[in-house]
């Protein structure tokens, strides 16, 4: 437990919100181009791949992968080993920020299939194929759609985004409005997007644009990002008064803001 608290003082906060193993490098895929060798850092111990090529000094890399060390053919395995040393709290760091997010990531991720689970609107529905549906049904807790048991992951995986995007326009056409009227202001568009690194933009135009996915979190999620961009009609930045905004919409905002930071870190809020 000692050794644990350490690595979460080290990591920062990435490091207290982690719910899987540490450093499990059991999930870490081999590599293919060099040769695999362990050390332990900060009491921990980590697979890393060893690469030589003609570079002048030992370079370090942490990426989904894991750990990669580069370093020239003359350099000792003594010599690496200290330098692994001298960078263990970097590197531990940065294995952890990795780790949490591939964390965030699985809690959007679906596996497309019969049975599966699929997060919507705050509560969790159940992907049930039978053909004799008709399209895409939501009953109760389950979303039934019209195709085979064995239908292929690409087919139920578009019939079933198809019916939230569809969900996501009908909320969000809803959603806006009423937030625009106490705001003062009405975008000028409202578009659907399926962009990968934002949850929600508004352009200089006064066009905003919402993520579909965004169907996957509960009500007031969804609404902070609604507020968030509806802001930036009266100010295009984040300003304290930009803050200030959102606070007369949606008091109590931070709470969301904070559960959306849970997710992905490569989709955001601009």
């Amino acid at each position: 437990m000692k050794r644990i608290r350490d690595l979460a003082r080290l990591a920062g906060d990435a490091a207290r919100q982690l719910t899987l193993p540490l450093l499990d490098t059991t999930l870490v895929p081999p590599a293919t181009h060099g040769r695999r060798r362990v050390a332990y850092l900060c009491g921990e111990r980590v697979d890393y791949e060893l690469r030589r090529s003609r570079r002048r000094s030992i370079g370090f890399v942490v990426d989904a992968t894991g750990l990669r060390v580069t370093a020239p053919r003359w350099v000792t395995l003594a010599d690496i080993e200290s330098a692994l040393r001298d960078k263990e709290r970097w590197i531990v760091r940065k294995l952890v920020e990795w780790r949490e997010h591939a964390r965030r990531r699985e809690r959007l991720t679906v596996d497309w299939r019969d049975g599966a689970a699929i997060p919507y609107i705050g509560r969790t529905l159940t992907l049930r194929l039978d053909p004799t549906v008709d399209g895409t049904r939501l009953r109760g807790a389950q979303l039934w759609v019209g195709l085979p048991p064995r239908a292929e992951r690409e087919q139920l995986q578009h019939a079933v985004q198809a019916w939230l995007q569809q969900q996501a326009r009908e909320l969000f056409e809803q959603r806006v409005p009423q937030y625009a009227q106490r705001l003062g202001r009405r975008p000028k568009r409202l578009m659907l997007s399926s962009a990968r690194t934002r949850w929600g933009s508004c352009g200089a135009d006064g066009t905003i644009r919402l993520n579909w996915r965004l169907i996957h979190f509960p009500l007031d999620v969804i609404d902070y990002v609604i507020v968030h961009e509806l802001a930036h009609l009266k100010e295009l930045n984040h300003s304290p008064k930009f803050w200030a905004t959102v606070q007369s919409l949606l008091p109590g905002f931070e709470d969301a803001r904070q559960r959306l930071r849970e997710y992905p870190d490569d989709i955001t809020v601009s």
